[in-house]
């Protein structure tokens, strides 16, 4: 099942498995959201909760009893509840039940918001911990935005100065090894070879947007304020990139396992909410 909302500007389609962003087209009919072709990657954008890229050995801990979760959480493969809709917002709930409870043993509800205004689109997340004790979690987002010219005719432009320290991934794990993303005037054109060895990820940015140009013009735009870091990802040969807003990342190679100690994890006390926006803007 899916849902659309629109406005003069924009039509935004939203599938309820996953309440995972599919389509986003202008009142030209131009689609700025990546297909889902599985020949390179069969997702769109998805939601990624309660964790946020790896596990080591994809396993935790919570209180000395082990627990698994797949790359990225489960919240993506998931049916949501459209809960409110008008013509330009939608809202979709997730809430835990004894499937999640298996897998993660704390009540919430995770509901997404989406909201069209002129051309940007809103994504809110909302986690609210319904337990009685804290709930460690990590939240993100994983837009693909496609690319109909080729690969090296788009550049990403940082909104701020500043040194680009990345870190390499190592069987799925964050690596202690960095390099730095060399920039001119804040700008990196994209070239494939930045992705052979998978991701790009930031712990921590000084800039809150990055700007897409095709052929040095504005294309699209990502605003990420609530998140401190980032993930820039594509396949090999795939006509998408993905600007990707977290809070959190995969595990160390060190990590005890123990998920209240994670680095980059959130911890929500009880009966509170956590609430994080980013938008998508068409220029």
């Amino acid at each position: 099942m899916n849902t659309t909302i629109s406005n003069s500007a924009l039509s935004v389609s939203i599938k309820h498995l996953g309440a995972e962003l599919f389509s986003l087209k202008d009142n030209q009919n131009k689609e700025y959201i990546w297909e889902g072709n599985p020949d390179f990657w069969g997702k769109h954008s998805p939601v990624l909760f309660p964790i946020v890229g790896t596990l080591k050995n994809n396993t935790y801990t919570i209180d000395g009893k082990e627990y698994q979760l797949p790359r990225h959480g489960f919240a993506r493969d998931m049916d949501f509840q459209l809960i409110d809709k008008t013509e330009n917002s939608a809202i979709f709930a997730l809430n835990s039940n004894t499937e999640t409870l298996q897998k993660y043993p704390f009540e919430f509800e995770l509901q997404l918001i989406y909201s069209v205004e002129n051309t940007t689109l809103n994504i809110e997340y909302k986690v609210i911990n319904k337990g009685l004790n804290k709930m460690p979690f990590s939240i993100g987002a994983h837009p693909a935005i496609a690319l109909p010219e080729h690969f090296e005719n788009y550049t990403l432009e940082f909104e701020k100065q500043e040194v680009l320290n990345y870190y390499l991934l190592e069987n799925d794990l964050i690596s202690n090894q960095t390099k730095v993303l060399e920039s001119e005037n804040n700008l990196i054109p994209l070239q494939y070879e930045l992705f052979e060895n998978d991701a790009l990820i930031f712990k921590t940015l000084e800039s809150n947007s990055l700007t897409l140009l095709q052929n040095s013009k504005p294309y699209v735009k990502v605003d990420f304020e609530d998140f401190p870091s980032l993930g820039i990802w594509t396949k090999m040969k795939a006509p998408f990139i993905c600007i990707e807003p977290w809070v959190g990342y995969s595990d160390t190679a060190e990590n005890s396992g123990d998920l209240f100690k994670k680095e980059g994890i959130l911890l929500l006390e009880a009966n509170q909410t956590f609430n994080s926006k980013f938008s998508i803007s068409i220029l």
